[in-house]
């Protein structure tokens, strides 16, 4: 055996040698999978567009063109009296507003209303203690009593007196100080007169009557307190509620408009007035216009208004915000739903439908609107149809579908055509194997 062999380490615990580059056949491995991915893609990407292709030519919804059928909303162009309406934020407003307040200093000893009862002009509502005012009335009525007796006796004295000095009996002197004395007598009644009458006053406030004919508030006082003729809170607050106003601003541009109206109408008692609700779907009453104000509010731009409602429901409420509609006059014209117009860089525009189911972009001037019509005043013609809704899908000659229409739907992919069919069934024919007789 040779030295060197014996010397030599055994073939496991020799270390492999090391490679800088991956083995020739895993790269080939790699390459082959990488293209197989990218012929997958491809061909993923390819079916995509063809499906594609063949539904714009021939799917359902897409008739024998390439652009799809949109399905639309659409409305007749028609002749209506549209409304000029000048429409306003209004807050009802009390035709009359009284608080009740005591004339007279005293003990409440009866309280006659109830909380928000409906009370009428002259009823009724409180009492104060009347007994100090009818001491104070006789005490009056007394001193007139006495000093009338007095002028009455200085009357006679002066007749007298002027039949002694007719007799020359009597100095003049002394008949014209008694013609003084029953002067200043007079005066003397007429004053004690005035102060019973006063005394009479006060006795009949302590009668607390209804001022105005309309609804009692809150009541402040209860029976049993001392109330004062400078009480500023007073007993209660009666409001006028039929009746009843709605003070509301229209802008100042508008104000010809409305004077020229009243002209026309007769008066302002002719143009008529809508309460609505905040949300403008309930109408709370209808009313006529009163007046506009004096004068323009420079901070705002606008004048104040107001218009009368009789208010027999109790719709309308004191302090309660509500929409006005102010009816100006009727216009005769064609009108369009508002969701037909559209506005665009040129201005505005529709949408007419054609006979054949085509759209056709045509610009118009729009006039008087209203909530839900518009006025056309050039553009369009009584009786064509226009796009109201589906309109941002659309373009100019774009095909479409009426609701409820049902469309054209081309055969399904794989159906024969009668001439394919026929052809089919002949090699059907051709290829079934002869019988034997």
């Amino acid at each position: 055996m040779n030295p060197q062999e014996v010397n030599a380490p055994p073939p496991s615990a020799i270390p492999p040698a090391p490679s800088g580059k991956p083995p020739r056949r895993s790269r080939w491995v790699g390459s082959l999978l990488a293209l197989v991915l990218v012929a997958l893609v491809g061909g993923a990407a390819w079916y995509l567009i063809e499906r594609a292709n063949g539904e714009s030519s021939g799917g359902p919804g897409f008739p024998g063109g390439g652009r799809p059928m949109v399905t639309v909303g659409d409305a007749l162009v028609r002749k209506a009296d549209l409304p000029v309406i000048v429409d306003a934020l209004g807050t009802v407003i009390p035709a009359t507003t009284v608080t009740l307040r005591p004339q007279v200093s005293g003990m409440l000893t009866q309280v006659l209303f109830t909380e928000g009862q409906m009370v009428k002009k002259g009823q009724l509502l409180a009492q104060i203690d009347p007994r100090p005012f009818e001491q104070a009335l006789m005490q009056a009525q007394g001193t007139r009593q006495r000093d009338e007796a007095q002028l009455e006796n200085a009357r006679l004295t002066l007749e007298r007196y002027r039949t002694l000095l007719s007799q020359d009996s009597i100095a003049r002197q002394d008949v014209d100080t008694q013609a003084a004395l029953v002067k200043q007598l007079e005066g003397t009644v007429v004053t004690d007169k005035a102060q019973e009458g006063t005394a009479r006053l006060n006795l009949g406030y302590t009668r607390i009557t209804s001022p105005a004919t309309g609804r009692i508030g809150l009541r402040a006082v209860d029976a049993g307190n001392y109330v004062t003729s400078g009480d500023a809170a007073g007993l209660a607050t009666i409001t006028q509620v039929a009746p009843i106003d709605v003070q509301f601003s229209v802008p100042q541009d508008r104000v010809a408009d409305i004077q020229a109206a009243q002209a026309t109408h007769g008066g302002a008692d002719a143009l008529a007035v809508t309460a609505l609700d905040r949300t403008r779907k309930a109408e709370l009453d209808k009313g006529r216009f009163s007046t506009l104000d004096n004068q323009v509010d420079t901070t705002t731009g606008t004048v104040k208004a107001k218009a009368r409602f009789e208010n027999a429901a109790g719709a309308l409420f004191p302090n309660q915000f509500v929409n006005v509609q102010l009816l100006l006059r009727n216009v005769p014209a064609l009108v369009v739903p508002v969701t037909a117009v559209r506005t665009g860089a040129n201005g505005d525009y529709v949408y007419v439908i054609n006979e054949d189911r085509t759209v056709s972009l045509r610009k118009v001037k729009r006039g008087q609107a209203t909530v839900g019509l518009m006025a056309i005043t050039e553009g369009l013609k009584e009786g064509e149809r226009v796009v109201t809704e589906g309109g941002d899908r659309l373009q100019d000659g774009m095909a479409v579908q009426l609701p409820g229409a049902q469309a054209a739907r081309p055969p399904r992919a794989g159906a024969s055509s009668p001439r394919s069919g026929a052809s089919g069934e002949g090699r059907q024919r051709r290829q079934r194997p002869a019988q034997n007789p």
